[in-house]
């Protein structure tokens, strides 16, 4: 019996045993600061509000991906099937010289911001960022219907889409 309590507080505790997703970001989230390519900070409530109304898909990567290279032309594919949602590309590049070269030699299309605070900053730590290229879908309600796809043909991105 004492054993059976210990395992169900470990994972209550360490585990999240309830297996659900978070539906809303934490307000330390929300007020993580990332860089628009103009060089201002912004947080990335600012960054949802300015797309309240609009389905979002969130796209966590870097220039020295490869799988988040590999993966563009599968975000490409669905950016022309769903082009009414805003596409936010959120980069963990090392700098943000090497951010603007990628964006360029990749052609991507949306809108970037660079992780300031990197993969165990506040936004960072909320999404259990593991690993990228990491995507999320935001409704037009401002919910998180996707909390976590590594593929961009991903069958649940466009589900939620």
């Amino acid at each position: 019996m004492n054993k059976l309590i210990y395992l169900l507080i470990v994972c209550l505790a360490f585990f999240n045993c309830t297996g659900q997703e978070p539906t809303s970001f934490s307000d330390a989230a929300l007020n993580d600061t990332f860089i628009d390519l103009q060089g201002e900070e912004v947080t990335f409530k600012d960054i949802l509000q300015a797309h309240k109304g609009q389905t979002i898909v969130i796209d966590i990567w870097a220039s020295w991906c490869g799988d988040c290279i590999k993966g563009m032309p599968k975000l490409k594919a669905l950016q022309k099937e769903f082009p009414d949602a805003a596409y936010l590309f959120l980069s963990l590049d090392k700098n943000e010289d090497a951010w603007k070269r990628g964006i360029k030699k990749y052609n991507v299309q949306g809108e970037h911001y660079f992780m300031k605070s990197g993969w165990k900053g506040p936004f960072g730590e909320f999404v259990d960022l593991d690993w990228i290229p990491r995507y999320m879908v935001v409704d037009a309600k401002g919910n998180i219907k996707l909390f976590k796809a590594v593929k961009a043909d991903d069958e649940n991105l466009k589900q939620n889409l």
